[in-house]
Parts: structure tokens; sequence; C-alpha cells
């Protein structure tokens, strides 16, 4: 019996609906598993949604402006669409939940708790969970997420960098990877050239690397992040933990290679997806918007629910 997935629709002047609803067309998803949708029900069927295609929970946007953008009405039913998916696949009703783009600035004029989807999450079930990009044979992960780069050195303490290292062990553990090796990103040009170029990798990095070798786990040194990321790319490492944003997703999104990237969660209770890209408001209504992400997306959950449940 294929599993079935729980898809949000994201907000509803984005791509989110055209991007689900091509996913849930898609001959390979329909293959792997039964797609439900979750959003506004004028956006979707804009976006080609019939109730032939697949079911479709309503999470309607009252009052809601025809022109792209940020809106408060966007904002609060993309956040009702999430809360009910939390709540659906937290009770059994499906296999995992994969989610179409948010706009934070919509939440925030929405008045939502959290300013995006991890934020939520981490609030919802007081646990600290993991940020992960897959890329076919890419993986990395996040110490920090949307986090400005000059709060990092306060951000950044040995627990911190323990906890996501002993989580990215586990998530590289549910990819197959047996004794995952993972290499450790610096914060500072050349790994701090001894202290010279900054103390984080002398006082924080290493002695969290130390400590969890001795735990078990197969993580390096800090090394500076372009070698990092070179000795990734050539396979001399399953993962590669990276300590702040664009330290992951720029060479991730950047590196040869047709395959979309995937961005997941490790560490809920749940499985959870999403494309690894925004809600594109420019080109939201155009019929412009490649679902390829959105496939790889579903397609990798239906991997994780496989593995894991």
């Amino acid at each position: 019996m294929k599993p079935e997935l729980l898809i949000t629709a994201g907000d509803p002047l984005g791509i989110g609906p055209e991007v689900a609803v091509k996913a849930a067309a898609d001959p390979a998803v329909r293959r792997a598993c039964s797609p439900y949708l979750a959003g506004d029900t004028a956006a979707l069927a804009k976006a080609g949604w019939t109730p032939s295609l697949c079911p479709l929970l309503p999470v309607d946007a009252p009052g809601l402006r025809p022109a792209p953008g940020p809106t408060a009405a966007g904002g609060k039913a993309s956040l009702k669409a999430v809360l009910l998916g939390v709540k659906l696949v937290k009770s059994g009703g499906f296999a995992a939940l994969v989610t179409a783009p948010v706009s934070k600035e919509s939440w925030a004029l929405a008045g939502a708790p959290q300013p995006a989807h991890t934020d939520l999450f981490r609030a919802l079930e007081d646990i600290e969970p993991l940020m992960l990009f897959s890329r076919g044979r890419v993986n990395a992960a996040l110490v920090t997420e949307h986090l400005p780069v000059k709060d990092l050195h306060r951000a950044l303490t040995r627990k911190l960098v323990m906890k996501k290292a002993e989580l990215f062990d586990g998530a590289l553990k549910a990819l197959g990877y047996a004794r995952p090796r993972i290499t450790l990103c610096a914060l500072n040009p050349h790994a701090g050239d001894g202290g010279v170029i900054g103390r984080e990798e002398i006082e924080v990095l290493r002695p969290a690397a130390k400590a969890l070798r001795a735990r078990g786990l197969r993580v390096s040194d800090p090394v500076p992040s372009d070698a990092a990321w070179a000795a990734h790319l050539a396979g001399q490492s399953d993962g590669l933990l990276a300590l702040y944003h664009d330290q992951a997703l720029v060479p991730l999104k950047t590196a040869p290679g047709a395959a979309p990237a995937v961005h997941w969660t490790w560490g809920l209770p749940f499985i959870r997806t999403s494309p690894a890209h925004g809600t594109a408001f420019d080109i939201a209504g155009r019929g412009k918007a490649d679902p390829a992400g959105m496939i790889a997306a579903v397609l990798f959950a239906v991997k994780l629910a496989k593995r894991i449940n």
C-alpha cells in the first residue's frame, strides 16, 4: 500500500499552490505515494487542482488580494495549513508532511508566533531540531539557522555544536550511512589561523569535535569552509556540518549537478521535507514555476517514511 503524504500549499499568493499541484500530478509522485493537499481552495484551483487529482483539505484565505506579495491573509492561511498538517501527521493520518514555501513577511503580518517552519516546529514540540539540505550525495546541516552573522559568535556554543552533530549523525544513519563521516566547518577564515583571526575554533569547535569523537562519532576538527566543501563534494565525507545559513546554502545550490536540493527537518516526532526555494512572488500565478524541487521533496519524504516507519 502506498503511503499517504500531506502537502501544505504554502503562501497562496506565492508559487506554492502551483508547485504543489504539479507535484501531485507528477507520475513519479503518484507511483510512490497518495498525495493530499492542504491550502487555499481558490489558489489551488487556479493552479490546476481538481477533485479528480487528489483530496484537498481546504484552508482558505478570505479577503485575499489578487496581486502576489506578502499579506496578513496569506500568512494566516499558510500558518493554519501547517498547524493542521502537524496535527494530522502526528496523529498518524499521514506518513509525512511536505511543506511548500511560506513568506516570513506574511507570517509576521498575520501575527504568527514564530517566523518560519523550523522555528514553529521547535516551539510546538519543545525540542531542538536539525535543519538539513540534501542534493544527491551532498548532505549539509546547519548549527544555526536564520541568524544575523553578527550574532554567530554568541550563539555558537560547544553544547549546541554537539547537539547538532549528534542529530546529524542520526539523520545520516537514516539515509543508510552506517558510520557517517562528518566534516565540521570552521567559522573564521583559515580556521582562525591559530587564534590570529578568531578563537572560536580553539575555544568552541575543536573541544566539541574532540568530545563528539569520544562518544564514537566520526567528526573532523574544524576545517576552513572552502576546503570542507571541496572535500565533501569529492566524496571524502558523508555530511558537512555548517555553522550558519549561507555557509551551507551557497555552495549547495551552486555545486555542479542537476538534482534539486531538498530541505528537511530531523529530530521531530514526524517526517517533514520541503523544496529548498522560497515563495517567488515575482513569478507567482504565471505558470512558470518549476516543480522539480517539490517533486524531489515528496519523493525524499517517501524514502524517509519507508526507512523509518
